[in-house]
Formats: structure tokens, sequence, C-alpha cells
């Protein structure tokens, strides 16, 4: 029992300590916070329209554009129509729409959030203090955390070339014990013998 069980264990050790596993996990997270409105409500890493039960229009967030039913089509533009002038985009409910084109399912849309016609209980971006929307220009807290973003970039790159020798060291290290690993067997072998 202990000529099978003392070389599982050795094994094991080796795989955990001296081969090294590489394993490297690439996490993309999409998130267009940094191109929202401030006028958005909070609570939305990712948005591609907000559409607007008041008003039947929608808001393209990556095009900045509006799009809203005119004269028996839909159509477009940088601002809503003159009939929407007392329209207050900070007040209004939004709902958050991902999908592509979501005029084409307006019908569906217009019964599905017709309940949240005329609320005005939604937590605006420019009202947020999450320090995750300071990254917008337009928000009130926009210039602090600018400059608190250039402060901490010239401390990362200082604590980066702090850093740097070490990790060169640690490289060499485990470099080196894994060229040594035939050695390593060698030895091990004896001193199981």
């Amino acid at each position: 029992m202990r000529k099978i069980f003392l070389p599982l264990l050795i094994t094991g050790i080796l795989f955990v300590f001296v081969a090294p596993i590489k394993a490297q996990l690439t996490l993309t997270l999409s998130n267009n916070i940094d191109t929202q409105p401030i006028w958005g409500p909070v609570g939305y890493d990712e948005v591609q329209y907000y559409y607007f039960p008041d008003i039947n229009s929608y808001y393209n967030v990556s095009e900045k554009r509006f799009h809203f039913y005119d004269e028996g089509k839909w159509t477009n533009g940088s601002s809503l129509p003159l009939r929407y002038n007392n329209f207050d985009l900070y007040k209004s409910y939004k709902v958050v729409i991902n999908e592509h084109e979501p005029w084409k399912k307006h019908n569906v849309h217009k019964k599905k959030y017709s309940s949240f016609k005329g609320r005005h209980d939604q937590i605006v971006i420019r009202d947020s203090r999450d320090t995750k929307y300071f990254v917008i220009k337009d928000h009130p807290e926009h210039g602090k955390w600018e400059k608190n973003q250039k402060d901490n970039n010239g401390n990362e790159h200082n604590r980066k070339n702090k850093n740097e020798g070490h990790e060169k060291n640690k490289k060499w290290i485990l470099k080196n014990s894994f060229g040594e690993k035939k050695l390593f067997r060698q030895y091990l072998r004896v001193w199981i013998n």
C-alpha cells in the first residue's frame, strides 16, 4: 500500500507545485456606460435603446438619435420633434431595450410597457453618486473623477516600475526550478527506493 500511495502523493505534489498550469480567463464585459446620456436611468451597463412609453419613441444610445413615428413612418433625428417640446427626458420613464431596430416591434413594446406611462420615479444617471457613472463627460462629478484618474494613473505607473524587478526575479526562479525538473525526478526516485 505504501508503494502505491507515496508515488501518487508525490505525483500530485509535482503536478500542483512543479508543473505549471497556465490558465488564462479572458472575460470581456460589454458596457457602454460612458456613452449613455445623463438623463438615462441608472442600473444598466449596456444599453442599445431607450423606449419612452409617454411619447412612444426610442433613443439610440450609440448613435445619439431619437426614433419617432412621423407622418406615417418611422424617422429619426438628433432631437425630438417640436410637438414633444414639453417632454422632460430627466423625469420621464425610460425602458431599456437591447435589440436591433426596436421600432419594428413597436406594437409589442407599446402594449408591454404601457403601464409605465406617466411614471416619474426613475433615478437618472445625473443624480447618481455611483462612481461608475462619473466617466460620463456630462455627469456633475466627471471633473473630480477625471482628476482622480490622472492622479491614480501616475501612482499606478510608479507601482508598476517598482514591481518590475521583482516580477523578473520571480520568472527567473520559476524558469530555473522547472528546468531542474529532471534532476528533481531523479532525486525522488532515489528517495522512494
